[in-house]
């Protein structure tokens, strides 16, 4: 019997490292040649990890939010007989060089964005040996921080029962103005905190003796809440963690927010909908705004870009390549309607919903998750009247659409009549985008989306 060495194999081109996200085996379990053994994650994709080879699993390197380098042995199986040599001969590769070299200033901008985050998965400082000393590392720490964690839940378990009621210092003072003990007084919040709610309850129920009375049976009493659950942030919503973070750090955001009215243009979309073929998409209002983004934009390229500000470099593209901000049971995902510039409405429906399937079942694939060189967000379906969208790094602009409601509004003769409005919000990277430009592109959008013949034309 003979032990092979797994090595985390190149999951990506110009891909240094990735995040653990699910082991599907442990140690002692049989697996076979191309069984699905771990999933790791890399720029917003999810990448399946089959076997090497047959046998049993002696030892597991790593665990679920530890970001490790290509090349780091993470699995060690014994093998009866001795390993075959193609095995040997094709077993990941270490690192290269050139890779580390290509993708330095996106290691570093890694490194910045984590530094917000509590030092529970380090990344690798370095390349090689450095970046496989530190995975080895991390599998004693692991238990390390599982001993913190108890501490730290059974630390606040304690503060939460003893001493004086957890409680804000605005609460405090309404109890001390009514006489009234907090210790009597039902917490709700979390750890048992008491709340304004709490006392609003306590005070209309009659006060201490009434608590005391339901306590004793005599009447209604609310039992606190207690519960603390600790979550580790890992794979997809670690991966928007840091991109949340360093767009923020890094992009001085300008907002914009203008009411456009979207009568005629519901009127034309109700119209559509009702006259489509069969194996036509339902047109939402979503086709309509990119549609004239993609007509707009041609007069302000600042705006359907990527900033490198550590080369200060921008790059401005003709095509318009869209991404849709999608909420998936996984957390947000971008997917990209590229050459928007190029499609129909119709076919941006297609296309939006085709990609919006894929996202939500995490059958997207890693060239259909970027490349957008402007982003579009919807929250308007649940409710908001204005957005502050955060711009999706390295993009200058994201459009925010919002909930759109029927209101008066006076009529060129001077009378009121019912309009359907819609806040239209936006964010600009102030470093190349200036206010008159944001507005202007804005302005230009309102029309489009006014006067709807005006798209086709």
């Amino acid at each position: 019997m003979s032990q092979y060495k797994y090595k985390l194999p190149d999951v990506g081109e110009g891909v240094v490292e990735a995040e653990i996200v699910e082991w599907h085996v442990k140690e002692g379990d049989h697996v076979e040649e191309d069984q699905h053994i771990l999933d790791v994650m890399t720029d917003k994709a999810t990448v399946e990890i089959p076997c090497a080879v047959s046998g049993t699993v002696k030892k597991i390197v790593g665990e679920p939010g530890d970001v490790i380098p290509v090349g780091t042995e993470i699995l060690f199986i014994d093998v009866d007989g001795e390993v075959p040599e193609d095995v040997e001969e094709t077993a990941a590769p270490e690192p290269k060089e050139d890779k580390a070299g290509a993708e330095s200033k996106d290691k570093d901008e890694t490194v910045d964005a984590r530094s917000f985050e509590t030092p529970a998965s380090p990344a690798p400082q370095d390349e090689g040996e450095t970046g496989k000393t530190e995975s080895a590392k991390k599998a004693p720490h692991a238990e390390e921080r599982a001993t913190a964690s108890v501490s730290k839940r059974e630390g606040r378990a304690a503060a939460a029962s003893g001493g004086k009621p957890l409680a804000s210092p605005a609460v405090r003072k309404r109890a001390l103005e009514h006489d009234l003990d907090l210790a009597d007084v039902p917490g709700t919040g979390p750890a048992g905190r008491v709340t304004h709610d709490d006392l609003d309850d306590f005070i209309a129920a009659g006060g201490r003796l009434v608590s005391k009375a339901g306590a004793a049976g005599g009447g209604p009493s609310r039992a606190p809440r207690t519960g603390v659950e600790e979550i580790k942030i890992i794979g997809l919503r670690r991966k928007i963690a840091e991109n949340m973070a360093l767009a923020k750090r890094t992009i001085p955001h300008i907002a914009y927010v203008e009411e456009i009215d979207l009568t005629a243009l519901e009127d034309l979309r109700a119209h559509l909908n009702a006259t489509k073929a069969d194996d036509q998409p339902k047109l939402t209002l979503i086709p309509f705004l990119v549609t004239a983004l993609a007509r707009a934009l041609p007069d302000f390229p600042q705006a359907n870009a990527h900033f490198d500000s550590d080369a200060g470099v921008l790059t401005q593209y003709e095509g318009v390549h869209c991404g849709i901000a999608t909420a998936t049971p996984n957390g947000l995902m971008v997917p990209v309607i590229r050459h928007a510039e190029a499609l129909d409405v119709w076919q941006i429906a297609d296309e939006l919903k085709r990609l919006a399937d894929a996202a939500r079942a995490g059958k997207a694939a890693k060239d259909e998750l970027s490349g957008s060189t402007i982003t579009i967000t919807s929250l308007g379906a649940i409710g908001g009247l204005v957005t502050t969208p955060v711009i999706n790094h390295p993009e200058t602009a994201i459009i925010g659409v919002n909930k759109m409601q029927t209101l008066p509004r006076y009529d060129d003769a001077g009378r009121v009549v019912p309009r359907k409005l819609m806040n239209l919000s936006s964010s600009f990277d102030h470093r190349i985008v200036d206010g008159d430009v944001a507005a202007r592109l804005i302005q230009s959008v309102k029309a489009l989306l006014e006067n709807p013949a005006t798209l086709f034309m």
